[in-house]
């Protein structure tokens, strides 16, 4: 599900230069561009990602977060003391230091296709060990965003130019899909709609 929106699409200011440079790098590679169509960069996923950390989803603001922090099942969701605003920052740093260390003085965002590729990996599988941050968390997190951004509504300041709906053919929510029922294995002969109009946004 979509976080709701807290802060007007576009908003900036939230992550360092650092930061954007490493969601702006790993979001292109879990949702690449490729022969299928656009991939996360041009849906504008790094906005919408700072956007929504930009507000109560970052500040886990109807999370409840007062402990106790114990390891729990992955069945069990989220379990860390950290907000998500809190988690993108450590981790990042602690990720950058990694790749600098193994890369040859690179950041992730520095590196190419192939070694960011490995790094996700890792994270996915737990690793490397990132202090107190743990790397499969904030994997899901990050992925679980890129999703979101890629595939919500426009208004929430990804899926620019309707990119991931045009992706999996979705037409939107329009108002009226009557004349279209029943017409199955048919592609839908009309544009993309947002809940905001055709263009996603006031």
């Amino acid at each position: 599900m979509v976080p709701a929106l807290t802060r007007r699409p576009g908003a900036d200011g939230h992550f360092t230069d650092a930061e954007r440079a490493f969601v702006d790098a790993a979001t292109a590679r879990i949702i690449p561009t490729d022969d299928t169509g656009a991939g996360a960069r041009e849906a504008g996923v790094t906005q919408f990602i700072e956007s929504q950390l930009a507000g109560d989803f970052g500040d886990a603001a109807r999370w409840y977060m007062q402990g106790p922090f114990k390891d729990g099942t992955d069945e069990q969701g989220y379990q860390l003391p950290l907000t998500p605003a809190q988690l993108y920052s450590a981790a990042i740093r602690a990720v950058d230091q990694h790749c600098r260390d193994f890369f040859g003085g690179r950041v992730f965002a520095d590196l190419d296709a192939e070694e960011q590729d490995e790094v996700l990996r890792g994270l996915e599988a737990g690793e490397p060990e990132l202090g107190d941050v743990d790397s499969r968390s904030f994997f899901k997190m990050l992925r679980a965003n890129t999703v979101e951004g890629f595939l919500s509504d426009p208004m929430y300041g990804g899926n620019q130019g309707f990119v991931g709906w045009r992706l999996i053919g979705f037409p939107g929510p329009r108002y009226d899909y009557t004349r279209f029922i029943g017409r199955h294995g048919e592609p839908f002969p009309l544009p993309p709609v947002g809940i905001l109009g055709r263009d996603g946004f006031i």
